[in-house]
């Protein structure tokens, strides 16, 4: 596949509150995080549960979790909880 946008299952979900949570520990730790999120990403619409995936990045064992909706195509924009990379799901 020639894209970042993964064709995989997600591993798990979480509430709404526990991703909001997860999301603002994660841009807190990682510098210049969330200005890349607000720039490459839409705010999610509200939902009750949001899937949480594997990170795909060799040797990292971290958890994608939704930060928005991606601005360029239709997809999940996530953030991995341990390296802080993102990708669209």
């Amino acid at each position: 596949m020639s894209s970042n946008i993964a064709q995989n299952y997600p591993y798990s979900s979480e509430p709404e509150a526990e991703r909001a949570s997860r999301v603002e520990a994660i841009t807190a730790a990682h510098k210049g995080l969330a200005a890349k999120i607000q720039a490459e990403s839409l705010e999610l619409e509200h939902d009750d549960r949001w899937w949480v995936w594997k990170c795909p990045t060799k040797d990292c064992l971290g958890l994608l979790h939704a930060a928005g909706l991606a601005r360029e195509v239709r997809a999940v924009y996530t953030v991995c909880d341990t390296c802080g990379t993102t990708y669209l799901r």
